[in-house]
C-alpha cells in the first residue's frame, strides 16, 4: 500500500521526530551536536521555517516547527540531512544511511497542544533519566524558552508569547508549566499521533485539517477495521 503523504499545511506547527538507523547513535560527541544545530539553523533560515523547540537525544531528534509554505519542512529536513550525514560519515569514517527512513511528523493544534509539545520535547532528557532538571541538559531549547538563554535557532510561537507580557514573566510562567509532569494519557496521545502522522488536536481542529487535506486526521485504533474517513475523498 502506498504511504499517505504527511499533513503539510502552511502556518500550522509540526512535531517532527527523526531517529537514527536501527536506533544507533546519531551524535557521538558535542561537536556533532553543535554541527547539527548549525546545519539546522542554516536549513531553517533558507526555507523560512520557524523552529520553536528542539531536543537532541543520543539516537533521535525532536523538533517543533512551523512552515511558511507546503513542503518547506521537507525541504529543510532534506537539506539538513545531506549536510549533516556527509559531515558525520566523514568524521567517523563510516558509510551508508544515518537515519531510519523518513522522518515522522504530525500537525499540532496551537490552541490545545502546542505548549504541551514544547514541554514534551524539552522534558525528554528528564524522562530518559539523563538529567534531573531540564535546564541541566545543554542540547535542547529549554534554556532559552524557560531561562532566557540566547539561541538564534529559535523563533517563539505566538502561543508561547501569549503566556505573559515581558520576557522574564513569560519564562517564569513557562518554567511553572514545565514543573508539572505531562500525564501518561497525554504522553501516549502525543506519541501515537506523531507515529501515525495525524493531526494532534481536538475534534474541531481535526475536522479543519480533514477539510483542508481531504483525508482522515485522527488516529486509527490498532487492530480495528479501517475507518471510513481513512479512505481518500475524491
Amino acid at each position: 500500500m502506498a504511504r499517505l503523504p504527511r499533513f503539510d499545511l502552511p502556518g500550522i506547527p509540526q512535531h517532527v521526530i527523526q531517529r537514527g538507523n536501527d536506533r544507533q547513535p546519531c551524535f557521538v560527541c558535542d561537536d556533532d551536536r553543535q554541527r547539527y544545530l548549525q546545519d539546522l539553523r542554516d536549513a531553517a533560515n533558507r526555507h523560512g521555517v520557524a523552529v520553536h523547540a528542539y531536543v537532541l537525544m543520543t539516537n533521535h531528534v525532536h523538533l517543533l516547527a512551523t512552515p511558511p509554505a507546503r513542503h518547506a519542512i521537507a525541504a529543510m529536513m532534506q537539506a539538513l540531512g545531506r549536510r549533516y550525514v556527509a559531515y558525520f560519515n566523514a568524521t567517523w569514517r563510516r558509510t551508508g544511511t544515518l537515519w531510519e527512513g523518513r522522518y515522522k511528523a504530525c500537525v499540532v493544534d496551537s490552541d490545545r497542544y502546542l505548549l504541551t509539545c514544547y514541554r514534551y520535547i524539552e522534558l525528554n532528557p528528564v524522562r530518559a533519566a539523563m538529567v534531573v532538571e531540564a535546564a541541566e541538559y545543554r542540547w535542547s531549547s529549554h534554556r532559552c524558552n524557560a531561562h532566557g538563554a540566547a539561541d538564534t535557532l529559535l523563533t517563539p510561537h505566538a502561543r508561547y508569547l501569549e503566556l505573559c507580557d515581558g520576557a522574564q514573566a513569560r519564562q517564569a510562567a513557562y518554567r511553572a508549566m514545565c514543573a508539572e509532569a505531562i500525564g501518561s494519557d497525554e504522553l501516549t496521545r502525543i506519541r501515537e499521533y506523531v507515529q501515525q502522522q495525524r493531526a494532534l488536536g481536538d475534534q474541531r481542529f481535526q475536522s479543519r485539517i480533514e477539510q483542508l487535506a481531504g483525508r482522515c486526521a485522527s488516529i486509527r485504533p490498532r487492530g480495528r477495521p479501517r475507518l471510513a474517513c481513512d479512505v481518500e475523498r475524491r
